[in-house]
């Protein structure tokens, strides 16, 4: 194996010798994002949970946080752009672009049709269910022809799990030898079952399907640490890590993969076959995380008056079951969002102006000294370390 990490920020000239990027993992409005999240993060916060409490009283409908989920604010193409600008604009290089939204091929299968656009990976973030915990795999460049057959027998597991249907499932997917499967943020405990569960069904996991995996995935939204933990499992395991964006708002991917290959099935073959990874962190990973995250949140609730009409304000991209099952967005079940919500919201935007931004840059800022030892990854042939 071959891999490589640099730092844009510390290494300028780290993209040229390549004459392409790859951007993976990252979702546009046609991707649900679920809600369970909420009142977790409530109960740690009592004035937040009361809130929470009352508005659920007052709801004629009983609320749902499992079935309601929210949409991110770009849409299809915008989002496909906003990657490629960073890619082809920043560093200026050719730009491959594989979207992949949970457990739906809706975008790319958009973009097949769209005017002035280039080959777009079909690819998808499909929600794997095992021994208790929950994994997401990126499935990129499915074949056209056998793409919606596949994602059904995908989505139909994640509905009903049985661990032999997981391991055909993986086999096939192998199978395809243009398909690139890569287990994203695998140490993130998405199921909520605590860390030493977690670790174990990853191991599992790992054991019993690992040879139908093809890499494992640095995430340009997961703290320095725990990426670093993702090179270790990588050496543990003899697996290949790639970068994975996972960008739910509006800024553009954070880590990149770049490449030799001059289309996706050759990017695919470098990583398969070749078993050669070399991964750039943007300037925008060395950021304070909490700050970033705060600015995806303001990207999430921010009203876009360019977009289409049902999809400009926040509470028309969340959305819940009615009284009769029926999803439908927030916006069409109240005359106003909750006098509450719009209050949490405008004081979050209070923390947008330059001051408070500097002033929050200053406070969440890694200690430099710790950055460094964080950032010293050796650059080496073989795994990384």
């Amino acid at each position: 194996m071959h891999s490589t990490i640099s730092y844009l920020w510390k290494e300028p000239a780290a993209a040229r010798p390549f004459p392409a990027a790859v951007c993976l993992h990252g979702h546009t409005n046609q991707s649900r994002e679920s809600l369970f999240f909420l009142p977790q993060y409530a109960a740690k916060h009592p004035w937040l949970e009361r809130g929470l409490n009352y508005q659920q009283s007052r709801s004629p409908i009983p609320v749902d946080f499992d079935k309601g989920y929210w949409t991110p604010p770009l849409p299809v193409r915008a989002a496909l752009e906003l990657e490629q600008r960073q890619i082809e604009d920043g560093l200026g290089l050719c730009s491959m672009v594989s979207l992949t939204d949970h457990d739906s091929i809706a975008a790319p299968m958009q973009l097949q049709v769209m005017p002035q656009v280039g080959p777009v990976p079909i690819s998808l973030e499909w929600s794997v269910p095992f021994h208790g915990a929950v994994f997401h795999v990126g499935v990129h460049n499915l074949p056209a022809a056998a793409a919606t057959s596949i994602v059904a027998q995908l989505n139909a597991f994640t509905a009903a799990p049985e661990e032999k249907i997981l391991r055909d499932l993986f086999a096939m997917l192998h199978r395809y030898a243009d398909v690139l499967v890569v287990l994203n943020h695998p140490l993130w405990d998405l199921g909520g079952i605590g860390p030493d569960a977690h670790n174990h069904a990853l191991s599992e996991l790992l054991q019993r399907f690992g040879i139908f995996l093809h890499a494992l995935e640095l995430n340009g939204v997961r703290n320095w640490q725990e990426n670093q933990a993702v090179l270790k499992l990588c050496e543990g395991w003899n697996q290949l890590a790639v970068a994975g964006g996972d960008r739910h708002g509006c800024e553009p991917a954070a880590c990149l993969n770049l490449t030799r290959a001059r289309s996706f099935p050759e990017f695919v073959h470098e990583v398969r076959r070749e078993r050669r990874s070399d991964i750039l962190f943007m300037p925008q990973y060395a950021e304070p995380l909490g700050l970033r995250i705060f600015k995806t949140l303001m990207d999430v609730i921010r009203y876009y008056p360019e977009y289409a009409e049902g999809s400009r304000h926040w509470d028309e991209r969340v959305f819940h079951p009615d009284a009769n099952g029926v999803e439908r967005p927030l916006s069409s079940m109240w005359r106003k969002s909750p006098r509450f919500i719009e209050a949490i919201f405008w004081g979050l935007r209070g923390f947008e102006h330059a001051a408070v931004q500097k002033a929050l840059h200053a406070a969440l800022a890694t200690d430099p000294r710790e950055q460094h030892l964080k950032l010293n990854l050796r650059k080496r042939e073989g795994v990384l370390s």
